[in-house]
């Protein structure tokens, strides 16, 4: 898989246009940024405390391009008066030729939240998942958050991610419930 895609969402009445991107080493500063908030923190497998962490992660994210089993991108607030500024990121995990299932995953910036910008995000993932992936047999995407994230089971829900089940904990990895959420290609 090629890192040069590009993704965008439209702008609304209410945000500017988002645009969707592959990590790069730029990016690590506004990383360590989004990520002293507590609330990103708790929902977070990989800390980030140093610019180390930060670019250990995005080489990671570089890797998975390569690989072509873990499609992150920085989600990048377009102003129109200011340089693009990180809003979040959002990710396609397992997209793998003759697998009908992979996952997505997202997250917001503190500054972010409220602006749309994870809906937005994640629908145009999900599009670009299905149109891309769909000729090789992907049908179905999964959604996974723990059970009490309610803003991802509202951004899950918004998006058209049918809630399916609940997942039992599985600590230390996954030390509560979590739901599963689904969206199939459509017909």
């Amino acid at each position: 898989m090629h890192t040069t895609v590009l993704l965008g969402a439209a702008a609304t009445s209410a945000a500017p246009a988002l645009t969707l991107r592959p990590w790069t080493e730029n990016d690590v500063a506004a990383l360590i940024e989004a990520y002293r908030d507590p609330q990103l923190r708790r929902w977070a497998s990989a800390p980030m405390e140093s610019e180390a962490d930060g670019l250990r992660w995005i080489e990671t994210e570089q890797q998975g391009w390569a690989a072509g089993d873990r499609l992150a991108f920085a989600v990048l607030e377009a102003a129109p008066d200011a340089p693009p500024r990180l809003a979040g990121n959002v990710v396609l995990k397992n997209a793998v030729p003759g697998k009908p299932v992979a996952e997505v995953g997202y997250w917001t910036a503190a500054w972010a939240r409220g602006r749309d910008v994870a809906p937005r995000a994640l629908e145009a993932l999900t599009a670009w998942s299905f149109d891309t992936f769909r000729a090789d047999g992907l049908e179905c995407l999964e959604l996974l958050h723990q059970a009490d994230n309610v803003a991802s089971c509202r951004v899950a829900e918004k998006c058209g991610y049918g809630f399916d089940r609940i997942l039992p904990a599985s600590p230390p990895l996954y030390p509560l419930d979590g739901h599963l959420h689904l969206r199939r290609a459509a017909a």
